[in-house]
């Protein structure tokens, strides 16, 4: 490495210092002699490729794992909180309950933090969703009062407008904070330093998230140049030693040494992993409507629709965004769109030689029983793609997959592998109209940035669901809005033209603006609709069902993560990884009955 490291340690002022801090899993290390001081009023975001070890690092500063060498010094008598990507062991009871373990004085606290973050104190954890589980975990942390935050993701499965308070929060009440995000305008609103890990260093930046963009791409500029210098040298040094005789080279006994070191540093190099290089399969062109609603009504009870009234035409080339609260009916109308869903009333209309190709939130198009390139290539060798053939296995390494991991089962991947997975599949069919929902999970920033330039460059249609507002600002040139009641506001531009707007504030305040009746009707009104008792018993069994199929799931995932189950054959893994596919649809169908039946159960409370 050409490039030191920048670092700073002063025991005495530092809430932690690390110094020379190595952990390794095998192979090269995962973090390889890092420095690091953090100090009081640090707003610290920690950056990263997919696998560089942030999360690794994260926990080695909650002192939740060893290192392999090295040291972290806390300052006495300091508090950490943590939040983990990962749910605890003992995660049960209320939420209340969860959030204050037990210390009454912490009530209050916790009280604010959960109805900060959307979430019911008297529930229990375990009827909740997995992103309302995240929220407990980060609610907990909050109300905690520790000197020192350590966030892994906080804003995963928050919507903008929690993300807001969150960003509000964290800058009024909390002094020092290290967090991990993928999201940029989070980044950019809380951050005053930067640290990067990259091939196993960390570099520090005392600074804001824009300036370290510049300063990082300085530096690697930097490194290239003087690799270029080192390599030059060292073809010249080979060059010599096979041209020199047997007596001048003995003669130069220091100078072969010399080289000798610098074969070394060469083998010892690591290089920064490539950047993705993605490219979008063109459809024909579609006709210059590809989308037309009338009157569109959806809803699974007719008095709670979802969507309501809603009418619009979406023409060619348009980059429309979908935002709103969790939980409003983002994905519904997706589906409504596509024809997937039957409206209640009114018509939606699909133009003359439209495409449709959808990034599914819960990656069901993926097949966990096959192979990376089974999933892509369809049992043929080749993809063609705008007229060129290219072999798969060089294809998805445009996607950042080695030979290796594109003959991988899917059952094995992570999180940003299958987001990957998903987007070369996507990619290498024919399209002019496609539908991303959440496509940003789980995507490493530098990833985002090229579905950026990709999605921008785009000559189809584009509509997309996402909480990432940077995401949202860089790629679409309108906005639905769901607004409440099933209203769905058009606005034009992406989400700084929302938050600018009259409308941001009504949405953030309830959705105060009501649905004008027509004068002189008198408002059609309706029986409330009860849940049953079979329901009820329905919908109090449901959290726990859910819990069974997601513990089956983690079960085999794990055996499906085990080598040994490829060595000893007592299992057919292709049977285990079909049972995981049907566990996503039973999963599925279970969150979409519990989502109806409690929609019911909450109306009938009012």
């Amino acid at each position: 490495m050409i490039l030191s490291p920048v670092h700073r340690y002063d025991a005495l002022m530092a809430l932690i210092g690390v110094q020379n801090l190595t952990i390794s899993f095998g192979g090269p290390p995962l973090l390889d002699g890092i420095d690091l001081q953090i100090e009081e009023g640090d707003r610290l975001c920690l950056l990263g490729r997919n696998g560089a070890g942030k999360s690794t690092f994260m926990k080695a500063l909650a002192a939740l794992i060893p290192s392999d060498g090295g040291k972290i010094a806390r300052r006495k008598g300091l508090s950490t909180a943590y939040l983990s990507q990962d749910f605890p062991d003992d995660f049960s009871g209320l939420a209340l309950e969860f959030v204050t373990g037990g210390v009454a004085e912490r009530r209050l606290a916790a009280e604010q933090s959960l109805s900060l973050l959307g979430v019911a104190a008297e529930e229990h954890v375990s009827s909740l969703s997995g992103g309302q589980k995240r929220r407990v975990l980060l609610a907990q942390v909050l109300a905690a009062g520790a000197d020192l935050l350590l966030l892994d993701e906080p804003t995963n499965h928050l919507d903008i407008d929690t993300i807001l308070k969150l960003e509000d929060f964290l800058l009024r009440r909390v002094k020092s904070v290290v967090f991990v995000t993928h999201d940029r305008s989070f980044a950019r609103q809380l951050a005053n330093r930067v640290a990067e890990i990259d091939r196993g260093k960390l570099y520090s930046f005392s600074c804001s998230y824009d300036e370290f963009l510049s300063r990082r791409d300085e530096l690697l500029e930097a490194e290239r140049r003087a690799w270029e210098v080192f390599d030059k040298k060292l073809a010249e040094e080979e060059e010599w030693l096979r041209r020199g005789i047997r007596a001048r080279r003995t003669r130069n006994e220091g100078r072969v040494k010399a080289l000798m070191q610098m074969r070394d540093a060469y083998r010892q190099r690591r290089e920064r992993s490539g950047h993705a290089r993605m490219e979008i399969h063109k459809g024909e062109r579609s006709g210059d409507i590809v989308i037309k609603t009338k009157g569109l009504t959806f809803g699974y009870d007719s008095a709670l629709p979802i969507v309501k009234d809603f009418s619009t035409v979406i023409e060619r080339g348009d980059r429309v965004g979908i935002v709103g609260p969790n939980g409003s009916g983002k994905t519904t109308l997706l589906r409504l769109l596509l024809g997937q869903l039957e409206p209640l009333n009114g018509s939606v209309r699909l133009g003359t030689n439209v495409t449709p190709l959808f990034f599914d939130q819960l990656r069901s198009d993926l097949d966990p029983n096959k192979t990376v390139v089974e999933n892509v290539a369809d049992g043929f060798d080749t993809v063609t793609l705008n007229g060129r053939k290219r072999h798969i296995i060089g294809y998805l390494r445009d996607f950042l997959f080695s030979e290796e991991r594109a003959k991988s089962p899917v059952a094995h991947l992570s999180g940003g592998e299958r987001n990957r997975l998903l987007l070369a599949r996507l990619f290498a069919r024919p399209s002019n109209l496609l539908i991303f929902d959440e496509p940003t999970n789980d995507l490493d920033v530098d990833t985002l940035e090229l579905l950026e330039e990709l999605l921008q460059e785009y000559e189809g249609t584009l509509l997309l669901v996402s909480h990432d507002r940077s995401f949202l600002d860089n790629v679409v040139t309108d906005c639905l809005v769901f607004t409440g009641e099933g209203q769905i506001a058009e606005l034009a531009g992406g989400y700084a033209d929302w938050a600018n707007s009259p409308l941001f504030d009504s949405v953030r305040e309830g959705g105060d603006d009501k649905v004008q009746e027509p004068k002189g009707e008198k408002p059609k009104t309706r029986d409330k609709v009860k849940l049953t008792f079979k329901q009820h018993r329905e919908l109090e069994a449901l959290p726990d069902a859910i819990s069974a199929l997601e513990e089956e799931q983690e079960t085999i995932h794990n055996r499906l993560s085990d080598p040994e189950l490829y060595k000893n054959g007592d299992e057919d893994p292709s049977l285990l990884a079909k049972r995981l596919e049907e566990l996503d649809g039973e999963l599925a169908t279970a969150y979409q009955r519990w989502e109806e039946l409690d929609a019911i159960d909450q109306a009938e409370r009012v």
